[in-house]
């Protein structure tokens, strides 16, 4: 998705699955090895793609499911004192540093991956959550609107280019 004609192609193909009521599932290739990854341009992780994508059909809401409950000051799973953060208005570093902890149990990114990916959504003017996906009905909540999982509002940058993002992270 680095040139224009691809960028093109993805948003169109999205756009006319979505007008025809398709709900698009993408998933990065899992099934092939880091260095192929390298060789393709590809994310490497399903967080980052589905900000990309967000970015590109100019969606309204990401919604990111994982085996977490949302961003928390530090990892909860080792401090018992890590606080639950229910909304993040501006993502700065101070935020973006709480992503070096560890890998999520089922997942190959982690928070770390969960940030970025919402560098990207919130800069496009999406809003994202992250909630626990374990919730049969975390979805029906997020869309109804209460209160689930970490909510990041969205901030659409008046100079906002997907493509700047996409080649910081290739």
């Amino acid at each position: 998705m680095v040139n224009n004609l691809n960028r093109r192609n993805a948003r169109n193909t999205f756009e006319e699955l979505l007008e025809l009521g398709a709900i698009p599932v993408v998933n990065e290739n899992d099934s092939i090895s880091s260095y192929e990854l390298e060789m393709l341009e590809s994310f490497g992780d399903n967080d980052t793609l589905s900000a990309v994508i967000a970015g590109l059909i100019g969606a309204d809401l990401l919604i990111l499911l994982s085996d977490i409950d949302g961003l928390f000051t530090d990892d909860p799973n080792t401090n018992p004192d890590a606080e639950f953060i229910d909304t993040v208005e501006v993502l700065d570093e101070k935020l973006l540093s709480m992503g070096k902890g560890p890998k999520s149990k089922v997942g190959t990114g982690g928070m770390a991956t969960k940030l970025t990916a919402a560098e990207i959504a919130t800069a496009a003017g999406a809003d994202m959550v992250i909630a626990n996906g374990r919730d049969f009905h975390v979805i029906h909540k997020i869309m109804e609107g209460r209160k689930y999982g970490t909510l990041f509002a969205g901030n659409k940058k008046e100079e906002f280019f997907l493509i700047d993002y996409i080649e910081k992270l290739l």
